[in-house]
């Protein structure tokens, strides 16, 4: 059975994570990019930013979560098992540090029926405690029927 299109435009979020300086150096020392700005304080205190930076798609650890009610969201009836991911784009906006709570909301977009499968598409915006975006995100889903 099609995913009903009228689900286009169901909004999610907001989400809420709090940058934790600890979860940048995990997260760079995860994708194996230990630059100093990601990693080092004393290096970092002395660059324009002031102090250590995330990495850009850190992104995918706190916009990622608008994608958790999707997943659970009764009326859409997903069958997860047949859930896979198809892709993700980010647009930087502005750096994420340290002790920087970040927002996201966001939406469905697009589905697109095919014969065998479904195209699910979720855009979300992050924004700082100050209000300034972030991030803008897109994630794409394929579900099998």
């Amino acid at each position: 059975m099609d995913l009903d299109k009228k689900f286009i435009g169901r909004k999610y979020g907001p989400v809420t994570y709090e940058i934790g300086r600890e979860k940048i150096a995990e997260y760079a020392m995860a994708i194996k990019n230990p630059d100093p700005h990601y990693v080092d304080e004393a290096f970092a205190r002395k660059t324009p930013y002031g102090d250590i930076i995330a990495p850009p798609t850190f992104a995918v650890v706190y916009a990622g979560k608008l994608i958790v009610p999707f997943f659970f969201d009764s009326e859409l009836n997903l069958n997860l098992a047949m859930l896979v991911h198809g892709e993700q784009e980010f647009e930087f906006h502005e750096i994420v540090r340290p002790r920087d709570v970040i927002t996201t909301m966001g939406e469905i977009t697009g589905i697109v029926n095919k014969e065998k499968l479904d195209v699910v598409t979720i855009c979300g915006e992050s924004r700082n405690q100050d209000n300034v975006l972030v991030c803008t995100a897109k994630f794409t889903f394929v579900i099998r029927k």
